[in-house]
C-alpha cells in the first residue's frame, strides 16, 4: 500500500495478487438527489383547497338547516302566544286550569334533558325532530300562558323588542372578530349571580313583593341570555376558538331557540303590563 492512497490486495485472473485502488464515489447531482423526494405538487395543493371549500360548504348547509328549523319553531311559538293573547276564551281557560302548565313543564323538562344529555336521540333521525317538536310545543304553551297574564300591547311590544335584539346580536356575532366563545368563565360567573339572585327572590317574594328586586333580576336575566345568544351563534359559525359539530344541528337549534324564548320572557317581565 502506497502513502496517500487507499488500496486492498486482491487476486487477479491468474491468481497473482494485485493492488487495486479504491476511488471514493462521485457525489450525486442536485437533480439525482431530489428525484426521489416527494415534494408537494399542484395536485396536492388543489386537494387541500378543495377540502377546505367542502368544509365551508358543510358549515353553510349546517347554518341554513339550523335557522330553517329555528324559524319554524319561532312561528309556532308566535302563533300560540297570539292565540292565547287575543282569544279571550282560550286565555280564560288556561288561566283557570294551571295543571296544564305544570304538565307542559314536565314534558319540557324531560325532552330538554333527553336532547341535551343524550347524544344518540338528538342525532338519530327522525326521533331527534320528533323530540324537538314536542319540546317546542311544550315551551310554546308555557310562553303563551305566561303572555296571557299581560296586556296585549305590552306583549306585542316585547315581541318587537325581542326580534330587534336577536337580529342585532346575530348580525354582531357574524360580523365581529370578537370571540365570545372564549369567555366561558364570565358566563359561568354570571350564571352563579343569577342563581343566587333567584334564591334571594324566591325567599323574599312569599313575604312581600319587591318591584325593584324583580326588575333587577329580569334585567340580569335579559343580559345573560343575550350573551348566551351571541355565544351559541358563534359556536354555530365555527370560525372561533370553540365550534359545534355539523351533526349537532338539533342541539344548536335547541340552544338558540331557548335563548330567544328566555329573552322574550325577561323583556315581558321588565316592560310588560299585567291585565287588571
Amino acid at each position: 500500500m502506497t502513502q496517500g492512497k487507499l488500496s486492498v490486495t486482491n487476486k487477479n485472473a491468474n491468481g497473482s495478487p494485485s493492488e487495486q485502488t479504491l476511488v471514493p464515489p462521485v457525489p450525486p447531482s442536485y437533480e439525482e438527489a431530489t428525484a426521489s423526494t416527494s415534494a408537494p405538487c399542484y395536485d396536492d395543493l388543489e386537494k387541500l383547497t378543495e377540502f377546505s371549500w367542502d368544509d365551508r360548504n358543510i358549515r353553510r348547509v349546517f347554518i341554513r338547516k339550523v335557522y330553517a328549523i329555528l324559524m319554524i319553531q319561532l312561528l309556532v311559538t308566535f302563533a300560540v302566544v297570539a292565540f292565547f293573547t287575543f282569544c279571550e276564551p282560550a286565555r280564560d281557560y288556561i288561566q283557570s286550569n294551571p295543571g296544564w302548565y305544570w304538565a307542559s313543564y314536565a314534558v319540557f323538562f324531560v325532552t330538554y334533558l333527553t336532547l341535551s344529555c343524550c347524544s344518540a336521540p338528538r342525532r338519530q333521525f327522525p326521533w331527534n325532530l320528533i323530540l324537538l317538536a314536542i319540546f317546542t310545543l311544550s315551551l310554546s304553551y308555557m310562553t303563551g300562558m305566561l303572555s296571557s297574564f299581560y296586556n296585549t300591547k305590552s306583549v306585542v311590544m316585547c315581541l318587537g323588542i325581542t326580534a330587534a335584539v336577536c337580529l342585532l346580536v346575530t348580525v354582531f356575532s357574524f360580523q365581529t372578530k370578537f370571540d365570545v366563545t372564549s369567555y366561558q368563565g364570565v358566563l359561568f360567573i354570571f350564571c352563579m349571580v343569577m342563581f343566587v339572585s333567584g334564591i334571594v327572590l324566591a325567599l323574599v317574594l312569599p313575604f312581600q313583593y319587591v318591584p325593584w328586586l324583580d326588575s333587577i333580576y329580569a334585567v340580569l336575566g335579559a343580559i345573560l341570555f343575550t350573551m348566551f345568544l351571541a355565544f351559541d351563534t358563534q359556536l354555530l359559525m365555527g370560525n372561533k376558538r370553540y365550534t359545534m359539530s355539523p351533526e349537532e344541528y338539533v342541539f344548536a337549534t335547541l340552544n338558540i331557540y331557548l335563548d330567544i324564548i328566555y329573552i322574550f320572557s325577561f323583556f315581558l317581565q321588565i316592560f310588560g303590563t299585567r291585565n287588571e
